[in-house]
């Protein structure tokens, strides 16, 4: 996301509407997780010209497929309707990511030709990455077997969704906690790249240090597939998201120390504030 009110007087200043906050939030960060498409379907084309001016050239989008089509259809007949959708993002096509789909909890193995169907036709310049909830994907076994050979015949990447650092403690009478382990899955983390844009989703936890512990094992990762030739694309959130853009820093940060990055810019609200 980057229309957050509550990232105001950090990441963005501390008054003014969300027009403008696609182009301050590319002005410090590379790529976003677009939600916004998983739960109302393909932008309008007036809104993806906005977009389109507003993000740089070296920025990237990483939508995810509508969950009409993957969790109330389950990806069976939507073959029209993702060609509908893709294409409405074609004035960024420069700028995609690695196009998110995102699979229901149930949707297990005997499904997996639905996945072939969709992957086998998927157009070559668009990066797809497929999120698994279901357990037997997570059990080294057969089913988990054939995921990852049609992911990597098909060259699309596995999302590692890392919740360890959120189901690290027990909620207690945390708002952001209760709710956040309640909604995502609580699944082992497998570590392997099927593709050439390996994509984390990390889950951080309301404790800071709790979140720098979990992810130093990320950093020797990360770094070896920088070494590799490949974009891995880390995507960061909190129980409430409120303190997603200072985790996200904290952690380039710690990358940065391996890895031959640039520091990323100032917060634009942090660099507002200073001026008075």
């Amino acid at each position: 996301m980057w229309a957050k009110q509550a990232w105001r007087g950090t990441l963005y200043p501390p008054h003014g509407g969300n027009a403008g906050l696609l182009e301050e939030y590319a002005r410090v960060f590379s790529t976003v997780e677009g939600n916004t498409t998983f739960y109302s379907g393909a932008p309008r084309a007036e809104t993806v010209a906005t977009w389109a001016r507003q993000a740089p050239a070296d920025f990237r989008f990483c939508f995810k497929l509508p969950a009409a089509l993957t969790h109330q259809r389950r990806l069976a007949g939507v073959a029209a309707d993702v060609d509908g959708f893709l294409e409405a993002l074609a004035p960024l096509r420069d700028r995609l990511g690695p196009v998110m789909v995102q699979l229901p909890r149930d949707f297990g193995a005997d499904e997996l030709p639905q996945l072939e169907g969709l992957l086998s036709r998927w157009p070559t310049g668009i990066p797809c990455a497929v999120e698994v909830r279901h357990r037997e994907f997570f059990h080294k076994g057969t089913a988990e077997i054939a995921l990852n050979r049609l992911l990597i015949t098909h060259g699309a990447d596995r999302v590692m969704l890392d919740v360890r650092p959120l189901f690290s403690t027990p909620a207690g009478d945390h708002p952001g906690l209760l709710k956040a382990q309640g909604e995502k899955p609580k699944r082992p983390l497998h570590v392997l790249s099927t593709g050439g844009r390996p994509l984390v989703r990390f889950i951080g936890h309301v404790d800071p240090a709790i979140n720098e512990r979990y992810f130093q094992p990320w950093i020797e990762r990360l770094a070896l597939w920088i070494k590799q030739g490949k974009t891995p694309f880390l995507l960061v959130h909190t129980p409430d998201n409120r303190g997603a853009p200072e985790l996200a820093r904290r952690l380039h940060s710690r990358l940065a120390e391996h890895c031959s990055l640039p520091p990323l810019p100032g917060f634009p609200g942090e660099c507002q504030e200073a001026l008075f």
